[in-house]
């Protein structure tokens, strides 16, 4: 039996004002993303890659078309009351961290945790669990002006992971670290969606992640132009 696709955009269009004309940031955008994927969305800037994972993520609403996340559509869904989808069902890595400056590793991992209400225990557990495999252990009680970029990142990969959400939208991620620390970081979410199946969807124009994609879909003026499907690797 076909699986479901955890993503599906149905014709979608977006667009914004700029002045006195609307600009199109999206074109009859359709897309199927499946359970497990690892796939990079890439571009140019102001090709439509950021605004696509705005309205997958369930942050901003198409002009026309549906989207679906996990079998339901959300496009009729108003943005106040898809803050629970936005809680369980996915997690979020961007380019700036946006850690929370005055917490340390240990409390940003765990404040996904608190808004899904898991019990002290469990969320101990879980953000130790998870520090441990971005392997920041040691670095529990630093907060992030006392940590590297790379360590930054693994720790907002920990937050993104520790709600065990569905799927993971990363933007740029590594595109505020060198070459050898984002090459560890891409080892690192590559092998936690091949040992988690965790869905992730990145956008990027980082050749070296588009590199790493087993689906690489291109985007040019809002629009999906080509995707390739690449050889899955060995884990």
């Amino acid at each position: 039996m076909h699986q479901q696709p955890l993503v599906r955009l149905l014709d979608v269009t977006r667009t914004y004002p700029l002045g006195r004309v609307n600009v199109r940031a999206l074109t009859g955008v359709s897309l199927d993303v499946g359970r497990g994927d690892f796939l990079a969305l890439a571009g140019p800037s102001g090709s439509g890659k950021t605004t696509l994972l705005n309205l997958i993520g369930c942050i901003d609403k198409p002009d026309s078309g549906r989207i679906l996340i996990d079998g339901v559509d959300v496009t009729p869904v108003p943005l106040h009351r898809l803050a629970s989808t936005r809680r369980d069902t996915l997690g979020f890595i961007f380019q700036t961290f946006n850690l929370i400056p005055v917490l340390t590793a240990y409390e940003n991992v765990e404040y996904p945790l608190l808004l899904q209400q898991v019990p002290a225990a469990a969320r101990r557990k879980r953000v130790l669990d998870w520090l441990e495999q971005v392997g920041l252990s040691d670095q529990a009680r630093q907060r992030p002006d006392q940590l590297s970029g790379g360590q930054r990142q693994r720790v907002a990969i920990a937050r993104a992971m520790a709600g065990q959400p569905k799927l993971v939208l990363a933007d740029e991620p590594t595109a505020n670290l060198d070459s050898v620390t984002a090459a560890k970081i891409l080892d690192l979410v590559e092998e936690l969606n091949a040992r988690t199946r965790c869905t992730f969807i990145f956008a990027t124009h980082d050749p070296s992640l588009m590199s790493r994609a087993r689906r690489c879909v291109r985007m040019h003026d809002g629009a999906l132009v080509t995707e390739q499907i690449l050889e899955a690797r060995a884990s």
